[in-house]
């Protein structure tokens, strides 16, 4: 029971770090083409 005592609040708070970073990427606009990167790849350019 110590041990769930223990872990439990140290996960809340990495839980809850993790969605304050993938937040703040969303809001930075990390994530908004993920499409045309891999296909600029693929063509040559000019």
């Amino acid at each position: 029971m110590n041990a769930v005592l223990f872990l439990l609040p140290i996960a809340v708070l990495l839980g809850g770090l993790f969605a304050a970073l993938f937040l703040r990427a969303v809001k930075k606009g990390q994530f908004d083409d993920l499409d045309d990167p891999p296909q600029r790849m693929l063509q040559e350019k000019d």
